[in-house]
């Protein structure tokens, strides 16, 4: 049996970075990942960090433009060198902690005993590990919807698979219209394959602004990405050569013909085979990991973070949520899930769409007295000269204090905007400090003289 003051089961951002804070005052550590393939998380291996080398790329390759052929040559490249950047990554990230001599790197399938104890089922046999305190960073994975001929089809992909397709296809069904289906959709459009986007809900991008969902779904559409809202799809069949999607919208039955599926309707948390019951671990009525706000389960000496407490999933959480766990074990533990501020997001379409704080309609539901700023993308002269005069910038102003109260930026370089409202709202700044703010030029970030110019 190992024993450890500390067992961390899952090598994401907030396992591995709970994992080095809590060996630099000395604790023994021991990390247990399932699969070599995923030293350092989802985040490197299967989803950020892989999918923005691939977004930058095809940005390029629509850029230089050309035939298909053109476009197929240098999608594989593209291929290529995101593998190269993952595996450097993985690498760095696997021997960063293999390399403390406080932690020890498992890999296996663990599942719980009972409270402090943990069997993990390596390649060479089955481990016993006993740990003070436990913690829980297995992270979420995609959820496949019950459709005919789904599973049985050869030419269906996940987020994390399609990303291993070396072969650009011609033409890419995507199931769901969430932010991960958006993001692949711009991303292979712009490498030249015909994108349609299919999800049965009614509405757009039903959590943005409505003004905002308008300007995106416009913006996707114009360049030739098909958007199918209120459809149902029936099954799918293989052919020789494609895959047939059949479909049924209020124009009726439909066939659709794909060299490749992507299934994007959304993650549900990895707990399968942690045996979480037997050492008291309860769950969510949607499946995750029941936490308090100091990320606290129902075991006292038990705690989860990242995906698998079914909260928004960004690794930039999962960050967060170690410091919340750092600030309880080795500070004055008043850092919660309550007060980490406003949470700012982007979705990495082209131009990239990017949040913070609450929407119009949200604001005045909450009883706000609110102003509206806005500010068309073609007026920056940095975007002209990016030749990328694509999109708006809105926020929404409480008039008794002048602070912001959410904004949305549609614009190039607005995945680094972003943080700067949302510095903002922390500090609960008047949005005349950013009108009044000396940028250097020219850069987007200097339009917020304008936008606020009240």
């Amino acid at each position: 049996m190992k024993k450890a003051d500390v067992a961390i089961i899952g090598f994401g951002k907030g396992g591995k970075t709970l994992a080095v804070e809590l060996a630099a005052v000395g604790k023994s550590v021991i990390l247990v990942e399932k699969s070599e393939k995923m030293y350092g998380g989802t985040c490197i291996n299967v989803a950020c960090i892989p999918t923005k080398s691939l977004v930058h790329s095809a940005a390029l390759s629509a850029e230089k433009g050309g035939a298909f052929s053109d476009q197929a040559e240098r999608y594989r490249e593209a291929i290529e060198e995101k593998d190269r950047l993952t595996a450097m990554l993985r690498d760095k990230n696997y021997h960063k902690l293999d390399a403390n001599p406080n932690i020890t790197v498992l890999t296996g399938q663990a599942s719980f005993i009972d409270r402090h104890h943990i069997a993990v089922a390596t390649s060479t046999g089955t481990e016993t590990l006993e740990a003070e305190r436990i913690f829980i960073n297995t992270g979420a994975r995609p959820f496949v919807p019950p459709i005919s001929g789904l599973l049985q089809s050869k030419r269906v992909y996940l987020s994390e698979t399609l990303l291993d397709l070396k072969e650009l296809p011609r033409r890419l069904v995507i199931i769901g219209g969430g932010y991960i289906g958006l993001e692949f959709a711009s991303m292979y459009r712009n490498f030249g394959s015909q994108v349609t986007v299919i999800q049965d809900g009614e509405d757009f991008l039903p959590r943005e602004d409505g003004e905002v969902a308008e300007a995106v779904l416009q913006s996707l559409t114009s360049r030739g990405i098909q958007i199918l809202c209120s459809t149902k799809i029936l099954g799918l069949e293989d052919r020789q050569h494609r895959t047939e999607v059949t479909i049924e919208s209020e124009k009726g039955e439909d066939v659709l013909l794909a060299e490749a599926i992507l299934v994007a309707t959304g993650r549900r948390p990895n707990v399968e085979g942690l045996n979480l019951e037997v050492a008291g671990v309860e769950l969510t009525p949607r499946g995750a990991i029941k936490t308090d706000e100091h990320l606290r389960t129902t075991v006292p000496n038990i705690w989860a973070l990242g995906d698998v407490v079914g909260e928004l999933q960004f690794t930039y959480i999962s960050l967060d949520d170690s410091r919340i766990i750092k600030s309880q074990l080795l500070g004055d533990g008043r850092r919660t899930t309550e007060n980490r501020g406003a949470v700012p997001y982007s979705v990495f379409l082209d131009p990239p769409l990017s949040r913070v704080g609450l929407t119009e309609g949200e604001a005045i539901a909450q009883g706000y007295e609110i102003g509206v700023v806005k500010l068309p993308v073609m007026a920056i002269p940095k975007a002209q000269v990016l030749k990328k005069p694509v999109g708006f910038l809105k926020a929404i102003i409480d008039t008794k204090t002048n602070q912001i109260l959410g904004a949305h930026l549609f614009c190039e370089e607005s995945h680094e905007m972003i943080n700067i409202v949302k510095l903002a709202i922390d500090a609960k700044l008047s949005c005349a400090v950013l009108r009044d703010a000396i940028y250097t030029h020219p850069t987007m970030s200097e339009a917020f003289n304008d936008l606020f110019a009240l």
